[in-house]
């Protein structure tokens, strides 16, 4: 059963953020002929963290005690009604309330996928696991892009929201015919959900690992939403060359996913977040720096780098922590939400930022604010290990 689990999840998440990547070249560009400013550009994307944010948790701690398999298919249908619906939109309103409901399905696929991948790992061996299920999101996500840029350089807009739905509606079948009904490992978490969300905000070394994945999530929307308007702008880029960029970084960030998750399991976490940590600011801090097409390329190469590094690290320590104290779902659903509450501030700094002082300050901002955050989480969860290991019950 674990094994058609595991093929079942990661190919339904492949399909599923492959056409969530096609959507990513585009909807910028699309949200601007509506009328969008940098703000209402990043309120679009804030609509969408905003009610996935406020879902993930209860998602995942209803998943621990009646099953994930229904919550992955009405995120997966969910997914597939945005991409009919998207094309209609006639205002920039239209389209913050479609990625609302967006998010309300996002909330139900991705915490689902990893509390599903956190049980599967067997001790010891996290880091690889969560790898596992990145490379999925990362290949879906990094080859999107391409087939969007093509599809809508030859056929326009609506065709590759279109291609979004397809593709989810088909990965909510895989799911509904292989995934079994009665996942492994529900039903072993006995605390509420509240009760959860109390020791995490008593434990140093959780609030460390939440807080990293937060900040770490603060770089998304200028790296991915702002980008295309920089290309446009400054090298009259194609559909298809911002998709290659885009591509670039999250299939760097898949292909090395593997070797850091296996060096996550083996190794210091903490050295490795800060080393992931400085690569990302360093890399943000040159996108508006570059002037020409090829170095952008190289930026986001290094930039899918910082990346591979800390997916594994953050995956693997909020799946510990899932095992040993607060339930697979619920872990997995409020460490989504420190990604989505990340992705929330990102928007509104990096807007913010730019209609005050222009572009290139929504990247300098971006890389200072990561990069203090961070540094302050990976000093918690140090302090919290420390902690624990006095206690002896590292």
């Amino acid at each position: 059963m674990n094994k058609q689990t595991l093929i079942t999840l990661l190919l339904s998440i492949f399909i599923a953020l492959l056409g969530i990547g096609i959507i990513i070249p585009v909807m910028p560009v699309f949200a601007t002929e509506l009328g969008a400013s940098g703000f209402s550009l990043g309120m679009i994307i804030a609509a969408f963290s905003i009610s996935r944010g406020l879902l993930q948790p209860v998602v995942g701690s209803l998943s621990d005690g009646w099953g994930r398999k229904r919550f992955l298919v009405s995120g997966l249908i969910i997914y597939g009604i945005v991409g009919l619906i998207i094309p209609q939109a006639g205002s920039v309103l239209h389209l913050i309330v479609i990625r609302t409901f967006h998010g309300v399905g996002s909330a139900m696929i991705v915490p689902i996928a990893m509390a599903y991948m956190s049980y599967l790992a067997p001790p010891d061996h996290e880091g690889r696991y969560m790898s596992y299920l990145n490379i999925a999101i990362f290949c879906g996500i990094g080859c999107g892009p391409m087939i969007g840029g093509v599809a809508s350089d030859l056929f326009g807009f609506a065709s590759v929201f279109y291609i979004m739905a397809v593709l989810s509606f088909g990965a909510s079948g895989l799911v509904i015919h292989y995934m079994p009904v009665q996942p492994p490992g529900v039903g072993k978490n006995q605390n509420s959900l509240l009760g959860n969300m109390s020791l995490m905000l008593k434990s140093r070394k959780t609030m460390g690992i939440l807080i990293a994945r937060y900040a770490t999530m603060i770089i998304m929307v200028p790296t991915m939403a702002f980008l295309p308007l920089l290309m446009t702008q400054r090298f009259a880029a194609s559909g298809l060359q911002i998709g290659l960029v885009i591509a670039l970084r999250t299939l760097a960030n898949a292909a090395l996913q593997v070797p850091f998750g296996k060096i996550a399991d083996r190794y210091n976490k903490v050295i490795l977040l800060i080393a992931g940590c400085i690569c990302l600011s360093s890399a943000i801090v040159c996108i508006p720096l570059a002037n020409s097409y090829m170095m952008i390329l190289i930026i986001y190469g290094i930039l899918g780098f910082g990346e591979a590094i800390l997916w594994p690290v953050l995956g693997a320590y909020a799946s510990k922590e899932g095992k040993e104290h607060y339930g697979h779902g619920t872990m997995m659903g409020i460490f989504s939400l420190a990604m989505s509450a990340g992705v929330f501030t990102g928007a509104t700094l990096a807007g913010f930022a730019m209609d005050s002082w222009g572009m290139d300050f929504a990247f300098y901002v971006t890389a200072s604010t990561v990069l203090c955050i961070t540094l302050t989480a990976a000093m918690m969860i140090s302090s919290g290990e420390s902690r624990l290991i006095k206690r002896g019950i590292s």
